[in-house]
């Protein structure tokens, strides 16, 4: 197998980790491009500036940084320092989560956005645009790329 095709997936998964990651700080910041393309309650924390919304978009943006460190784990020779089993359980459930959440969003927006489901209150047809085609598909590959990722480390190893 090639050395792309072994570490490529953990890369990708990275890249679309700290791209996030910088999407939400910008935000947390007090950026506001795109940010109509978002809706709902995360617009509304975005742009209403408190401690608390600062504080919570600072956690996201944590957690994204340590979602695209845990995929360069599986492939780079400091991730040893990890752990074999920690690294599969914390890669295999981050991966899980993503695709779920991911996947069922881009669903259920498909959905509704195709007139098969009718929400029971008003839907902004932009931002639901957005997250089935942008946001939520970004979730979704990014954690078939971890996922994937995280099988080729089990089954072949830290790759660098």
């Amino acid at each position: 197998m090639s050395s792309l095709k072994r570490v490529g997936p953990a890369y990708a998964s990275a890249v679309l980790a700290f791209a996030s990651a910088a999407v939400s700080a910008y935000w947390t910041l007090g950026g506001t491009l795109l940010l109509d393309t978002v809706g709902g309650s995360i617009e509304r924390l975005a742009r209403e500036r408190s401690a608390p919304a600062i504080l919570l978009g600072m956690v996201v943006v944590l957690v994204k940084v340590a979602c695209g460190l845990l995929a360069l784990a599986l492939v780079q020779p400091w991730g040893a320092g990890v752990g074999r089993r920690l690294l599969l359980t914390f890669s295999s459930v981050g991966s899980v989560v993503l695709v779920l959440y991911g996947g069922v969003l881009v669903l259920v927006g498909g959905l509704v956005l195709a007139n098969a489901v009718n929400p029971s209150r008003p839907v902004d047809e932009h931002a639901l645009r957005w997250h089935v085609f942008v946001w939520d598909l970004w979730f979704l590959v990014w954690g078939l790329a971890l996922g994937l990722a995280a099988w080729r480390y089990k089954v072949n190893g830290r790759s660098s």
